[in-house]
């Protein structure tokens, strides 16, 4: 039959120590950072922070604000769309699916 082999005892022993090892060491075995989950609550669109942060921004597309505000992409698009009627970003181009913006001059 198929299956995975069993291990012989020492090679049971060498994953359980390597497996310690890396516990000791600070993580959850990986080594990678944990990931956060996305932000649900955009950021306030009237403030200085986040428009001095869009201004340096070339092309502001709703993956490139989710990417950098940690953001659920619908977020994004809502926060784009605000933008856009206060007059803080300009309309380029895009399709049903993907809006591209500009930071206003």
């Amino acid at each position: 039959m198929g299956g995975k082999k069993k291990l012989t005892l020492k090679q049971m022993e060498r994953v359980q120590e390597k497996k310690d090892e890396k516990e000791k060491k600070g993580g959850k075995g990986s080594g990678l950072p944990d990931k956060k989950a996305p932000g649900i609550i955009p950021p306030d669109p009237r403030s200085e922070k986040l428009l001095g942060e869009i201004k340096k921004m070339k092309a502001l597309t709703p993956y490139a604000v989710a990417s950098r505000f940690n953001l659920r992409l619908s977020v994004a698009k809502d926060l784009l769309d605000e933008l856009a009627q206060r007059g803080a970003i300009q309309f380029v181009s895009g399709s049903k699916s993907l809006k591209i913006y500009k930071p206003a001059d």
